[in-house]
């Protein structure tokens, strides 16, 4: 038992030295710091990729005419309405863009009515009527 009890104490001498010396031998140094060039590749895209110009906001730009906008069906249920606009499902209040050249304009599904839709583009109301093709 007494070699247990020496053995038992000269291991935990030996983990209590291991500890101290661990603590002494990290040598603690700054944090390395990324700073990048604003004409500088960034380093974590893909070799040869570059990143598509932004848009900048939305000028006034032109009127949008309703003809734009082919409105082909609208369901009007109890609770839900929907309408069909230029080939996609819209529901009242959803955005969606349009592209009219080089520019993208965000219009706004503001109301389906019968046989119409109201659309929204800033605070200009479009109306674009039921057409079949």
């Amino acid at each position: 038992m007494k070699t247990f009890t020496l053995l038992f104490a000269l291991v935990m001498l030996g983990r209590e030295a291991v500890r101290a010396a661990d603590k002494t031998l990290v040598d603690e140094k700054n944090q390395s710091v990324f700073a990048m060039e604003p004409n500088e590749r960034n380093p974590f895209w893909p070799i040869g990729w570059k990143p598509a110009a932004k848009a900048g906001p939305e000028t006034a730009g032109p009127e949008i005419p309703p003809s734009v906008f082919l409105v082909s069906s609208i369901t009007m249920g109890e609770r839900e309405r929907f309408a069909i606009i230029n080939g996609k499902v819209m529901q009242e209040g959803q955005q969606f863009g349009l592209q009219m050249g080089n520019q993208t304009y965000q219009i706004t599904l503001k109301e389906i009515q019968d046989g119409q839709v109201v659309l929204l583009r800033r605070d200009e109301e479009i109306i674009a009527p039921l057409r079949r093709k």
